[in-house]
């Protein structure tokens, strides 16, 4: 029988407190991954002003993200002062990542004004080797492949796959996973939409583009049939004020296959702030303070109603 969720339930479920070793869909998640480093300090401030040394600039907080950084991740639009962003200035704090980000950076003892911010490109964040920033956020989620290159976090968003498409058109009336068969559907190579096409509907023909940009572009040129993105930048592409996918349509969410996929922040292995980054996510968790982020940015902005859950 066809799942039917409201979105705002869905956003629910995504903060539903959950043990260690059972996370649910959407949780804040308390998965643990990457190094911990030695024995964590009472709080995030204590561990950073003891791991000072670990900053690759010191008395400053560097964080990477993509650019252009996309809605409702973060928003706000260009600044005069920092108009080398191409679509929406990570130093306004708006938006769910960007605005987990300062909270984390809070917590772990840092002014508004000590955070920096530096573009790292998705593809570069879950590669190995030095980095310019302390820990990147951009929908990175955590594979164990992933992890052996870098150092991830405690998740501060568990993930949900979804399908967008155009209105209209035959895949939009799709119920099941089954109904996908024959059709195109495309993702950014690298991310882990991608590797759900190709794990989970085998029926379907895997797109694969570089960014998301192009991807959402062979949508509405009609190179491919859907799109599979993360479900919070599903309900952006396809809000009917945004506009993003001409005539866009969330058809359904995905069920989790296998662990609970969750995004984390990554840092360089073996960094010393990791601990730093956990204890901050943590505290920001149990004061509330995730959760009205999330209530903000992922459910009082969206527009785009009641999305079904395909069955498969």
């Amino acid at each position: 029988m066809r799942k039917m969720l409201a979105f705002v339930a869905v956003s629910a479920l995504l903060f539903v407190a959950c043990a260690e070793d059972n996370p649910t869909i959407g949780g804040t998640g308390t998965t643990s991954a990457g190094s911990t480093g030695a024995t964590a300090p009472a709080t995030a401030a204590d561990c950073a002003a003891g791991n000072q040394d670990a900053l690759v600039a010191p008395g400053v907080l560097t964080i990477g993200t993509d650019n252009p950084a996309y809605p409702p991740w973060f928003s706000g639009g260009e600044t005069d002062a920092h108009s080398e962003w191409k679509f929406d200035d990570p130093y306004t704090g708006k938006g769910y990542e960007d605005a987990t980000a300062y909270a984390v950076a809070e917590a772990m003892g840092f002014t508004k004004d000590q955070v920096q911010w530096v573009v790292a490109p998705f593809n570069q964040t879950y590669k190995p080797g030095d980095k310019d920033y302390d820990f990147a956020i951009e929908q990175i989620s955590y594979s164990a492949k992933r992890d052996q290159a870098v150092d991830f976090s405690e998740s501060y968003y568990d993930v949900q796959q979804a399908l967008v498409a155009v209105k209209g058109s035959p895949i939009a009336g799709a119920t099941s996973i089954g109904d996908l068969a024959g059709t195109t559907i495309a993702a950014p190579i690298g991310t882990t939409s991608y590797d759900y096409i190709v794990a989970n509907i085998p029926d379907a023909t895997a797109g694969s583009y570089n960014t998301l940009s192009d991807t959402v572009a062979a949508l509405n040129a009609g190179q491919v049939d859907a799109i599979v993105v993360d479900a919070p930048t599903a309900y952006y592409l396809a809000d009917p004020f945004v506009q993003e996918v001409k005539n866009g349509v969330v058809v359904g969410l995905f069920p989790a296959a296998g662990e609970q996929e969750y995004f984390g922040l990554t840092f360089v292995t073996d960094s010393a702030l990791v601990q730093c980054a956990n204890l901050a996510l943590e505290e920001i968790k149990t004061d509330g303070t995730l959760d009205a982020i999330h209530k903000e940015w992922l459910v009082e902005k969206t527009n785009v109603g009641e999305v079904p859950e395909f069955t498969t």
